[in-house]
């Protein structure tokens, strides 16, 4: 018929966009062709659920799968049940959806006790698997943040202690600074000088910065040493 012919090349359709890696496209492209989820054929459903949860994106068949299973039409077909089944197994449980799962198998008329409850014993036990995972990773990253905590609180004890010896040589340094001579601090400005900005005595344009700091440095002795008490300056 019509409608076997548009399912298998649905089929092949959707094989050659997941081997092309346009899987994205896939559940837009077959709904150009059957326009709401309750009409995909159960097997073109079967494939779309495999196909996202392999690529691990199994939200998006929340909405077409929960619309397909929910259709009273499709309630009647006999491929229902293994389709309830995967997109338990492949969507809702992945997810962590459980009370839509527990909702969806007790409001199911087509299932009867046995397979209900089996369907529910599998929902139990995902949610127990779930639950410790969830607690393993809750652990494990209360376990990294102490170990973070105890990294940063080292590094900035360290950081401390050596801005607190820093702080000391500095001191001891402005305190010997203090204590030698000013005319040796002024020669050890003027060779300081010389090594930072790389000046060279001999040449020509260094003459002007040498005869302005030769300037200051008799202005400084003027100012320091009284008339009486000056020593001779030999230039």
């Amino acid at each position: 018929s019509s409608a076997e012919v548009k399912c298998s090349l649905c089929v092949v359709g959707i094989q050659a966009l997941a081997e092309m890696n346009r899987w994205r496209e896939v559940l837009s492209w077959v709904l150009q062709y059957y326009h709401v989820p309750e009409h995909l054929p159960p097997k073109v459903l079967e494939l779309c659920i495999l196909l996202y949860s392999k690529v691990r994106e199994p939200q998006v068949m929340l909405e077409v799968g929960s619309s397909w299973l929910r259709d009273q039409t499709n309630k009647r077909l006999p491929e229902y049940g293994s389709l309830l089944e995967l997109y338990l197994m492949h969507v809702l449980l992945p997810l962590g959806r459980f009370e839509e799962a527990e909702e969806l198998v007790r409001g199911c008329d087509v299932l009867d006790s046995e397979q209900q409850l089996a369907f529910l014993g599998t929902i139990c036990e995902s949610r127990c698997q779930w639950t410790k995972r969830e607690e393993m990773y809750s652990a494990a990253e209360e376990q990294q943040d102490a170990a973070t905590e105890s990294v940063l609180g080292a590094l900035s004890q360290k950081l401390l202690t050596m801005l607190t010896l820093l702080r000391r040589a500095l001191r001891s340094i402005s305190s010997h600074f203090c204590l030698l001579p000013y005319k040796k601090m002024l020669l050890a400005t003027f060779l300081l000088y010389l090594v930072v900005v790389r000046l060279d005595p001999a040449s020509p344009t260094a003459l002007p910065f040498i005869y302005k700091l030769v300037q200051l440095f008799r202005q400084a002795w003027t100012a320091v040493f009284s008339p009486i008490h000056r020593p001779p300056i030999q230039d």
